[in-house]
């Protein structure tokens, strides 16, 4: 089984496929226009933002002891997934390609 490099993360991966990363600019243009389009919904998705960040950081901070004593079980959940990502890449080559292709 192969198993990722030493610094290969799934996630990272993931969000490298080309059918992924276009999707993802494509939701963040939306967004951001729609922002920019209607000044309410600007102000109320900024305090979304502020207090989404506040927590991330507040749920970051309190689970660094959980996440250093399960490293070894990441490590090897992440080998599995990149495997599994190989072989998903394998089957449907459509993953390399941008949504409108």
């Amino acid at each position: 089984m192969p198993v990722c490099h030493a610094q290969e993360n799934v996630l990272q991966r993931v969000l490298q496929l080309p059918v992924v990363s276009s999707t993802c600019e494509s939701l963040q243009r939306t967004y951001v226009s729609t922002k920019e389009a209607h000044p309410l919904m600007a102000s109320v998705c900024d305090v979304y933002e502020r207090g989404v960040q506040g927590a991330g950081a507040l749920a970051m901070w309190s689970m660094e002891p959980v996440v250093r004593r399960l490293e070894p079980q990441f490590a090897a959940a992440n080998n599995l997934a990149c495997w599994g990502l190989d072989h998903l890449e394998e089957k449907i080559p459509a993953l390399q390609y941008p949504v409108d292709k």
